[in-house]
């Protein structure tokens, strides 16, 4: 295949991925769905032609990890934090946390029930299918609007965090023993303090740098940053989410000695163009990460009625667990809540991080497949159903 023709291809990716998110905003198809089926059916047109394609699976992972940073990153730039903020962030966070320890235990206590190996190797599977993708979740409510998109934006991010911290927690050698709290306590803090130090750092770099190409250096730098906490097994997207939240917050965050070292108002002149930028880096990743992974789907495998029924019990479990929570906990709105949750990028990155000895046959990409697309397809219901205004809530 020469580079024209390469070329030619990556340019009508684009253009459909394009055309997917004004068909979204018009239906309220989630694009991220079009896109895998585009996929699949690019797969079933190569194996049809015996055109022999490999693709390895570190450039999926590549994909998703710069794909996950631009996407919170672009959603942090968005989140304006103010006091009468502070119950939906504190509600969202208990929200993301409980129902991923919960969910994760329940589908953990499923497979081990099911195939009989380690309560850890099930729990370590498990997590990945319990954590709400940031990357699916909230560009599919961008129309949204109001405390229910605010609701889901913050609850997924979060999730994505807390699922990562118990993933890194799970997958520790000393798993369930008094040692793994201290590991885990002092690797959380010291990705606080690497967040906080980092944040002072870029916002310095993007305040002051006086270069006309200054914002991929700012990224460069996020990502290495990023990239040394991750082999350090530390929770580094939360250096993603403190950077993005004090860059759109620097009046609240940046005080004190700080005003000094970082220029505020150029600071914020900065802002539109680096959200720009994020924007658009977001969208060009995700439209190849989810084109990718649906071309890395065999059909013929996921058509199992075994498997399907398996795909179709874990988000089952899933559903009502969030169904309670939201209902009898949380007492909050059901619609749609209770149907956006959905699985991706994030599921599939950690999946592809589970350590060998942990891996289950049974739990494979196709399980994924089927549990992502299912969780999109009731994501698509609750966007079509009418949803009940916040002053409405009692009425649950």
């Amino acid at each position: 295949m020469g580079p024209y023709s390469i070329l030619i291809y990556l340019s009508v990716a684009i253009i459909l991925s394009y055309l997917f998110d004004i068909i979204a905003r018009a239906t309220k198809i989630p694009s991220v769905l079009m896109l895998l089926l585009t996929g699949i059916a690019i797969k079933q047109a190569v194996d049809y032609t015996e055109t022999p394609v490999e693709l390895p699976r570190v450039m999926l992972q590549l994909l998703g990890i710069v794909g996950l940073i631009m996407i919170v990153l672009e959603e942090s730039l968005n989140l304006k934090i103010s006091p009468e903020k502070g119950p939906l962030i504190r509600r969202s966070f208990v929200a993301a946390s409980v129902m991923l320890l919960v969910q994760a235990l329940a589908i953990a206590w499923l497979l081990q029930l099911y195939l009989g190996v380690s309560f850890q190797s099930c729990l370590l599977n498990a997590v990945p299918l319990a954590v709400i993708s940031s990357a699916v979740a909230i560009p599919s409510v961008a129309n949204l609007g109001g405390e229910k998109q605010e609701f889901i934006v913050y609850e997924s991010t979060f999730s994505d965090i807390l699922g990562i911290m118990l993933f890194n927690f799970v997958a520790q050698d000393n798993f369930a023993q008094g040692m793994s709290v201290l590991t885990f306590s002092r690797d959380l803090l010291a990705i606080i303090v690497v967040s906080v130090l980092s944040t002072v750092v870029l916002a310095f770099l993007l305040g002051r740098i006086r270069l006309h190409v200054k914002f991929f250096l700012v990224l460069a730098f996020l990502v290495l940053i990023y990239s040394l906490a991750k082999k350090l097994h530390l929770s580094s997207l939360l250096v993603v989410l403190v950077f993005g939240l004090a860059v759109r917050n620097a009046d609240l965050f940046l005080r004190g000695p700080l005003r000094r070292w970082v220029n505020l108002e150029r600071l914020q002149d900065e802002l539109h163009q680096l959200k720009s930028i994020t924007a658009e880096s977001a969208f060009l990743i995700r439209t190849f990460f989810f084109l990718l992974f649906g071309f890395s789907i065999t059909l013929t495998n996921v058509l199992s009625g075994t498997l399907l029924l398996q795909g179709a019990l874990i988000v089952a479990v899933l559903t009502l667990i969030r169904y309670v929570y939201l209902r009898y906990v949380s007492r909050t709105s059901l619609v749609p809540e209770v149907f956006i949750a959905p699985k991706g990028l994030i599921t599939i990155l950690l999946f592809y991080s589970i350590p060998n000895k942990h891996l289950i046959g049974e739990v494979s990409e196709n399980i994924l497949f089927v549990v992502i697309l299912l969780t999109g397809v009731l994501m698509l219901i609750g966007l079509q159903l009418p949803s009940k205004q916040p002053a409405d809530i009692g009425e649950y």
